[in-house]
C-alpha cells in the first residue's frame, strides 16, 4: 500500500495533529516505509506462537484482604494543618 498526500491528511485528521505542506513530502516515503515494514512482519508464520498476556511468566500473588488497625486515627491527623476530631479539613475547591 503506498500512501498519497489526501492519506497524510486523512491520517492526520484522525489523529487530530496538524501537518503542515511542507512535512507531507517527508512523511510520505517515511510512512510507506513504515507500512513496507509490517507487510514484511505480516510474512511471518505466527500460528504456532502463543499470544502474550504478560512479558514474564511470574504470576501474582494473592493475600487475603484483611482490615488491619495500622495506625490510630489521632495518630493519622498529628500532621494534619486543619482536622476535626475523625476528618481532614481541606478548603472547598468546587464552586456550584
Amino acid at each position: 500500500m503506498n500512501l498519497d498526500e489526501k492519506t497524510i491528511y486523512k491520517i492526520a485528521d484522525l489523529a487530530r495533529i496538524h501537518v503542515d505542506e511542507k512535512e507531507v513530502a517527508t512523511l510520505i516515503p517515511e510512512m510507506n516505509k513504515i507500512l513496507s515494514f509490517m507487510e514484511k512482519l505480516n510474512e511471518l508464520d505466527t500460528s504456532d506462537v502463543k499470544p502474550l498476556v504478560y512479558m514474564n511468566e511470574a504470576t501474582n500473588v494473592w493475600r487475603e484482604d484483611v482490615v488491619k488497625q495500622e495506625i490510630s486515627t489521632a495518630d493519622g491527623l498529628k500532621n494534619a494543618a486543619k482536622h476535626s476530631d475523625q476528618f481532614f479539613m481541606v478548603p472547598k475547591i468546587i464552586e456550584k
